[in-house]
């Protein structure tokens, strides 16, 4: 067995290895130069499609909200829209439908010590509780004694102190107190849980609930009752973030049209995006 000559044994010289890297580096950024437009719109797709969903869940959130508010409750300032959010509604036994209970648990518009009623038909589920105000006859802001906002003079809220079957009980009964006695001509009530404002400044789209109703809507955030209000979430945030509200909507008409329009830009190059929704109401008292 013979060994080959030492002079046929050959690797790559110094030369053929940097002609080497030198092909492959040229390939690279020519390879390079074709695939970094279509990674990058990918990418800039990508990052609109997150902005396109983070404006769209935050207008559905809002949707939602403004089909539960509380008939002709929705009030729109600038930049902060405010409504009161409503869990269920039913209607109340009144001297109308001819009870036939020797003392019946009606909605007394003309005895102020009168504090129980019965609701007529299934109860609302989920149910009343303790807390929760009992609204009749709402015709917006402004229409005393028919603003559910306003209780400082006259009213048509009444708030909760207890629950038994079909029975409820009012801390007082505001309603036979009104100068002018503002029933339901279909003897319904709502409920009202609270009150829920939309804030759209410094960037951000937030929601504020859990504090107490105010006759006057409130329009700054960094002051009561929306500085302290018990829940704040952050539906929507950006470098930059617009938000446009409007209301069609107007006390003694049977519906209403709210405008939401949100408009987000992205980082990079991301872009803009901007959505527009607009909401049914239904504002029969």
């Amino acid at each position: 067995m013979t060994n080959r000559p030492a002079h046929h044994r050959r690797g790559f010289t110094l030369v053929e290895a940097i002609i080497v890297i030198a092909i492959t580096g040229v390939i690279a950024a020519v390879v390079a130069i074709f695939i970094r437009t279509p990674v990058q719109a990918y990418f800039d797709s990508a990052a609109r499609a997150e902005l396109a969903d983070v404006a769209d869940t935050a207008l559905r959130r809002m949707a939602r909200d403004l089909r539960l508010a509380l008939p002709n409750s929705i009030r729109v300032n600038g930049q902060y829209l405010e409504l009161l959010l409503t869990r269920d509604g039913g209607r109340y036994l009144a001297e109308e439908d001819g009870p036939t209970d020797p003392n019946p648990r009606i909605l007394d518009f003309n005895d102020p010590t009168r504090l129980a009623f019965d609701i007529v038909g299934p109860v609302p589920v989920p149910a009343i509780a303790a807390g929760d105000q009992i609204v009749v006859y709402n015709l917006g802001p402004g229409q005393a004694p028919a603003d559910a906002y306003d209780c400082t003079g006259q009213c048509n809220r009444a708030q909760v102190t207890g629950v038994a079957g079909s029975t409820v009980t009012l801390a007082a009964n505001p309603f036979a107190a009104q100068a002018t006695r503002m029933r339901s001509p279909s003897r319904r009530f709502q409920v009202v849980t609270t009150p829920v404002t939309y804030a759209c400044v410094n960037n951000a789209l937030v929601r504020y609930a859990g504090y107490a109703i105010q006759a006057n809507q409130p329009t700054n955030i960094a002051a009561a009752p929306l500085s302290g209000a018990p829940s704040q979430a952050v539906l929507a945030k950006g470098p930059a973030l617009n938000c446009t509200f409007s209301n069609a909507s107007m006390a003694n008409t049977r519906s209403g049209l709210v405008g939401l329009s949100i408009s987000i830009t992205g980082t990079g190059n991301a872009g803009t995006v901007q959505l527009f929704h607009q909401v049914h109401v239904d504002n029969t008292p």
